[in-house]
């Protein structure tokens, strides 16, 4: 029992995080990704081995009996969370005992399509879905999708799961160099994150030793395709970034605001201290505003 939960652990986007592992002893997933940290396993439309809702639900309570102040309870798994075929009903018994806690997911998306799987995940406070890829060649060369998943109809359920999920709804794309880095494959993932209108998108890259010989993109390779998607919600993945400090005059600023707005972690690692002076100054005329997205604050400019 004692390995279907995890943590708590610190997450810099959700506060201190307590996981529930919905394929603790293997793993079984719809996808097989190149860059996953998780040995090989062959892919499978759905979960051979299932624990029992009881069972979790027993470990959850003595968890939060030992921990308090919980702010995300995480549906997760060695593998894909939404293969759990009592999803559903464990979402439903969770949710009795949470308290002021959150309920997050960390899905592939793989499933998000399926009507189901879209009402039972749209109980859920916070969901994270993986959008890696539009077209099916780097569907099936980056992600390695099983034969039960329709990747044509990935971002079409994402686009219809938006329209009924109104609580929280991240992206997150992982880039590997040469797989889906080009100009095409961000172009198209560009025109569904506008589709889908997620509150926010997180980019990353390969940062833990892969399953397969696939290799990183660069910071500033983030940082370009993070330029490309223009006024949308983008953050970088903190672990990726580096410090570069440089000076922005105000108009500068503005700038580069009305181009991409900027997270607090991005001003810190690239505007030198007068700059920062700068920004303050108008952040307090006005001409610049905060905004919080789901935990995560951004400047940009303030619309008249």
């Amino acid at each position: 029992m004692n390995n279907i939960i995890f943590g708590p652990i610190p997450s810099r986007r959700f506060g201190m995080s307590l996981g529930i592992d919905l394929s603790p002893n293997s793993k079984q997933c719809n996808f097989d990704c190149l860059y996953c940290e998780l040995d090989y396993a062959k892919t499978m439309p759905k979960q051979i081995e299932v624990i029992s809702v009881k069972e979790i639900v027993i470990a959850v309570k003595n968890a939060l009996q030992n921990h308090h102040n919980i702010d995300v309870i995480t549906f997760t798994a060695n593998g894909e969370p939404s293969l759990y075929p009592h999803l559903s009903e464990l979402i439903d018994e969770i949710d009795k005992i949470k308290g002021d806690s959150k309920t997050l997911i960390l899905s592939n998306g793989a499933n998000i399509y399926n009507p189901c799987i879209q009402q039972t995940l749209s109980k859920i406070d916070i969901v994270k879905l993986s959008l890696d890829c539009v077209s099916a060649k780097c569907f099936k060369k980056l992600d390695r999708v099983d034969e039960s998943v329709d990747c044509s109809k990935i971002v079409s359920g994402m686009i219809e799961f938006r329209a009924m999920h109104k609580q929280q709804l991240i992206l997150e794309t992982l880039f590997v160099k040469t797989l889906n880095d080009n100009d095409e494959e961000i172009e198209k993932l560009k025109h569904a994150y506008y589709q889908i209108k997620p509150n926010r998108i997180d980019i990353g890259t390969i940062d833990r030793p892969p399953a397969y010989s696939v290799r990183p993109v660069t910071h500033d390779t983030l940082l370009n395709i993070a330029n490309k998607l223009e006024t949308l919600p983008v953050t970088i993945a903190h672990k990726n970034k580096i410090i570069n400090k440089q000076k922005f005059e105000k108009n500068e600023i503005i700038t580069v605001l009305s181009r991409r707005p900027l997270t607090l972690d991005d001003v810190e690692n690239t505007f030198d201290e007068l700059s920062l002076k700068y920004l303050k100054d108008l952040v307090k005329n006005g001409k610049i505003s905060i905004l919080n997205n789901n935990g995560v604050d951004f400047y940009t400019i303030t619309k008249i």
